[in-house]
């Protein structure tokens, strides 16, 4: 069976029963990078999804299993603290 589109109100009231037709919504936005583009926010932005997107790896992170938020917070800490070192953060190259 087909569904059917939900109906939006039209605003204007009738008592107490108002009067509900379906409309069509129409899209308003054409796409395409927005007209003030900064490409350093853009990038400071892309870096935090891809971040959060690496904690979501770690099951425990992805399916908030623990209870209490604290331990939460601990959680995603380990896992933040995982990825950094498997970025090599605590290591510094010497250049001789």
């Amino acid at each position: 069976m087909p569904s059917r589109p939900m109906p939006i109100p039209t605003g204007e009231s009738t008592g107490p029963r108002s009067v509900w037709t379906p409309q069509c919504v129409v899209p308003t936005s054409k796409g395409g990078r927005p007209v003030s583009f900064d490409k350093s926010i853009h990038r400071r932005r892309n870096e935090v999804e891809r971040t959060i997107l690496a904690l979501k790896g770690f099951r425990a992170v992805a399916t908030r299993y623990d209870k209490r938020a604290y331990v939460f917070h601990g959680t995603v800490t380990v896992a933040a603290i995982r990825l950094w070192l498997r970025e090599g953060g605590g290591h510094q190259s010497s250049a001789d």
